[in-house]
């Protein structure tokens, strides 16, 4: 700890637990100890140490459970704003990804989806919806829409595995997206789905993804828990 730094003592011991906690060095299920332990060790106030410790249960990092302590639950998840898989993206920050298949039909093109595909209102398509989860808790809710003939799927593939990878698997060349993110409150199916209380903040894309011939391969609505996902991105200043 930088005493003689203006950085608030509390703030520059989240940021180090934080820190901890994304290169895991404090994995998922550690116990911190008590706040009496903590503060004697590092030599901070007990004050110190639990506003520290709260800024992270604020952040779902870390959870406090009657007659266990404060635990590490998780890092959040942080995704560049690239074009990437999320099942890509958690299997190589060491997240354990999973998916579980909610829904795999073909459906008439909507036309939101017709609009995103280049292909005409009531046409079929293909329709994709899946869980997808990171040490067995939810992420996201991930919906995608394709074009019929674009490649073949089945159960066991979409929860292999992730999306992009199946498409490049199949020879598709993933070129470039259009994205948009928003932001809105879960309603009760949604909040049940994400292990979220009803009205909590969720992040909203809306992307559709384009290969190297120009096609539009892929339509996008994808659903995520704010507590446990960020976009991550670097801003240049333009000379």
């Amino acid at each position: 700890m930088d005493r003689t730094s203006p950085v608030p003592l509390y703030f520059q011991l989240s940021q180090q637990l934080e820190a901890a906690i994304e290169t895991g060095e404090l994995t998922p299920g550690s116990h911190l100890g008590n706040e009496i332990d903590l503060a004697q060790r590092l030599g901070l106030s007990r004050p110190t140490v639990r506003q520290a410790i709260q800024a992270l249960v604020d952040k779902g990092l870390l959870v406090r459970r009657r007659g266990v302590g404060t635990q590490v639950v998780h890092s959040q998840v942080k995704r560049p704003l690239e074009l990437s898989s999320l099942y890509d993206d958690l299997e190589a920050a060491g997240q354990r990804p999973a998916t579980l298949l909610l829904a795999h039909r073909v459906e008439p093109a909507t036309a939101e989806v017709a609009a995103a595909l280049g292909v005409p209102e009531g046409s079929d398509v293909r329709y994709v919806e899946r869980l997808r989860r990171s040490h067995d808790e939810p992420i996201a809710r991930l919906r995608n829409h394709l074009p019929l003939d674009l490649l073949d799927l089945d159960r066991d593939q979409l929860e292999a595995t992730g999306l992009y990878r199946l498409m490049r698997g199949a020879g598709i060349t993933l070129h470039s997206a259009r994205q948009r993110v928003g932001a809105r409150a879960a309603t009760g199916p949604e909040a049940e789905l994400l292990a979220e209380e009803p009205g909590a903040p969720l992040l909203t894309m809306a992307r559709t993804t384009f290969d190297d011939t120009g096609r539009a391969v892929e339509f996008g609505s994808h659903l995520y828990r704010a507590s446990r996902y960020a976009f991550e991105f670097q801003l240049l200043v333009r000379p």
